[in-house]
């Protein structure tokens, strides 16, 4: 049995960041960038879509700069190895490439990636934890 390596992120919260990041993957693009309308108006389809001031991204940038420089690395070699860059066995060298690309802009890089949610949770399955074994039940 190999050895499962260790992450600098702490599974709650990664779980947390998929929960979250699962909000804004349902976002769409923005059909009218300047209702002259309430929400109410329209529907609330306005709160389907992703704009700038949407609270889910303000939220998620939020928990994302919140984060020190090892668990943001550890978030996008995770997002990597879920896209399927790579497998479990190439964490060092996944997480090493990670490193070198670290920036201040790790948040905007992450956001701009489509199903973040799934990429994250498909990568913390390797890493033998499931989501659901941190959601608190109502």
């Amino acid at each position: 049995m190999k050895k499962i390596p260790e992450l600098a992120i702490s599974a709650e919260k990664v779980a947390a960041i998929i929960a979250k990041a699962r909000q804004f993957d349902v976002k769409d693009v923005v059909t009218d960038p300047d209702p002259g309308s309430n929400a109410s108006d329209d529907g609330m389809l306005s709160v389907l879509e992703d704009h700038s001031d949407d609270p889910v991204r303000t939220e998620l940038t939020a928990i994302i700069r919140g984060l020190n420089a090892d668990e943001q690395i550890d978030l996008v070699a995770l997002s990597w190895l879920g896209r399927g860059d790579g497998e479990l066995a190439d964490w060092s060298d996944i997480r090493a490439e990670a490193a070198r690309a670290h920036n201040k802009r790790t948040a905007e890089y992450l956001l701009g990636m489509p199903l973040l949610g799934d990429l994250l949770e498909e990568a913390f399955t390797q890493f033998g934890h499931s989501v659901e074994e941190f959601e608190r039940p109502l």
